[in-house]
């Protein structure tokens, strides 16, 4: 049985990796901050025995830390990093820019996602998937950005994509793969009613590219249908 861990699983595109993850027969490694409230996560654990429930606040490396000790011994195919925020303020242009709001957003979204990478790397090299996953966006696309706006979501995101490659080099010898996903516009609470797709759509858009991932596409920018996108 491969095994999965997902971050941000409480809600939208983590908690319907699971729902997917866990139908199909994987065993699945669910986190997110605050489990004893995540009542959707909750009712898909009691459903499925594949499917574990760990608090994990990915802000806190010193949780990073401790769960990886606790799951030292396990073999992990595919790591997902799901979890982000969006902290741009309607209206919070030049003049009103939150920098701790901009700080946070460069945490959860890059640094966080690379530390998630370093520190289940053990793992991740005993399975025989090895595969890292960062869920990122278009808005982090520098040649795609034509509206400006959202300074610190599309920053973090464009840091993500760019060490996300530079990590997907390094790990390449270790035959250790990195992928880079947009979801889409996809109907969440960050992305709103009036978006495109369903987080069913994403979900399983995405979960293509994973399966037919092989080292020669390490460090691709994609998006949910595995269209390349640009940097």
């Amino acid at each position: 049985m491969k095994t999965v861990l997902i971050t941000g699983a409480n809600r939208g595109l983590g908690l319907e990796f699971c729902r997917q993850y866990t139908r199909d027969d994987w065993r699945v490694i669910a986190t997110c901050r605050h489990p004893d409230i995540a009542n959707d996560l909750n009712s898909l654990a009691r459903q499925y025995a594949n499917l574990q429930v760990h608090a994990l606040d990915v802000a806190d490396f010193s949780q990073i830390d401790a769960l990886s000790q606790l799951l030292v011994n396990e073999s992990i195919d595919v790591l997902i990093n799901n979890a982000g925020i969006y902290a741009d303020q309607q209206g919070c242009g030049v003049g009103q820019l939150d920098y701790q709001a901009w700080e946070k957003s460069f945490l959860i979204n890059t640094l966080a996602a690379v530390k998630m990478a370093e520190t289940f790397l053990p793992q991740l090299q005993k399975s025989k998937q090895k595969l890292i996953v960062s869920i990122s966006s278009l808005m982090g696309s520098m040649a795609d950005n034509a509206s400006g706006g959202s300074l610190s979501y599309r920053s973090s995101k464009a840091a993500l994509n760019a060490a996300m490659k530079s990590l997907s080099i390094e790990l390449c010898r270790d035959l250790v793969g990195v992928l880079i996903l947009h979801p889409g516009w996809v109907k969440t609470d960050m992305g709103g009613k009036n978006a495109s797709i369903t987080v069913e759509e994403s979900v399983s858009g995405m979960r293509q590219q994973i399966e037919i991932f092989n080292l020669q596409k390490t460090g691709r920018f994609l998006n949910y249908e595995g269209a390349q996108l640009p940097w």
